[in-house]
């Protein structure tokens, strides 16, 4: 019995050293980024970023069919990614800030999966699924200024801080816990605080659509128009879009309320659809 209270004691001693040190590296892996000017905490380097987004980004396009073998179409993407961009540069420019990150912009052959997404360090994707439903170049603007929100932001880097400090205290409860269960309950609990968190991250990558859109001429309640799209795609079941993008209805609200505060005295008028 003595032996039992000793090994518990043990396992609970390495356990909090397991937990103090997952927290102190997570608090300790702090960066400024350079468009937002903030302190962050994140798992790498804008330069790892963009290396480990070119090294994701073949195996993402495969999972995907490939990319979409229809020139007129990449053109376009990469036309409106590019106008997109270009604004942001010369913004940033204005405010003595840089972008240092190299965007690239995929159309994916994927027939089904409604899906956009971004890899760290500005490899953007939107799948052709999603592409086909676009009525207006603003709606595709809307979606590719949104996915460039997540890199600008570096939602990635700071995902994967928050996934190693989560991991961290999942081992560590499993430690205490002295049985497998233990560890896995408490890594369903962080995965449930990072899915939350992550749904911010998309109402704050909606913010830059919004904002990209304007600077680059679009009229940004084409995103309202995506919302619309997003909605009726859904079918018998959510597009893979929504998994973790709040529901339209909550985000129209949301961007309502942005373009709003973006243009207090409207939106200006011969901006692009």
């Amino acid at each position: 019995m003595a032996y039992s209270r000793g090994s518990w004691k043990i396992r609970l001693a390495i356990a909090a050293i397991v937990a103090l040190f997952s927290i102190v590296s997570y608090y300790m892996a702090s960066d400024k980024n350079p468009v937002t000017g903030q302190a962050q905490r994140v798992a790498m380097t804008t330069d790892q970023e963009i290396a480990l987004g070119l090294q994701a980004a073949p195996e993402m396009i495969d999972q995907h069919g490939g990319e979409l073998p229809e020139q007129a179409a990449q053109d376009r993407v990469d036309r409106i990614g590019g106008e997109l961009l270009q604004a942001l540069n010369r913004d940033l420019a204005q405010q003595g800030r840089q972008n240092p990150f190299p965007f690239e912009f995929h159309l994916l052959a994927d027939p089904q999966t409604v899906n956009a997404f971004a890899l760290p360090g500005g490899q953007v994707f939107v799948t052709a699924a999603l592409y086909r439903e676009f009525e207006t170049d603003g709606q595709l603007a809307g979606v590719l200024g949104h996915e460039m929100g997540h890199v600008l932001s570096r939602h990635g880097a700071q995902q994967m801080a928050k996934q190693t400090l989560t991991q961290g205290l999942a081992g560590a409860a499993g430690v205490a816990g002295g049985d497998v269960s233990s560890a896995r309950m408490a890594q369903m609990v962080g995965q449930l605080v990072a899915m939350k968190y992550g749904r911010g991250d998309e109402l704050e990558s909606d913010e830059w659509g919004v904002r990209l859109m304007g600077l680059a001429g679009y009229d940004p309640n084409a995103m309202i128009g995506v919302m619309e799209i997003l909605e009726r795609s859904g079918g018998e079941g959510p597009p893979e879009f929504l998994s973790t993008h709040p529901k339209p209805p909550n985000r129209v609200a949301y961007i309502k309320q942005v373009i709003k505060e973006e243009y207090p005295d409207g939106v200006p008028k011969g901006l692009k659809p």
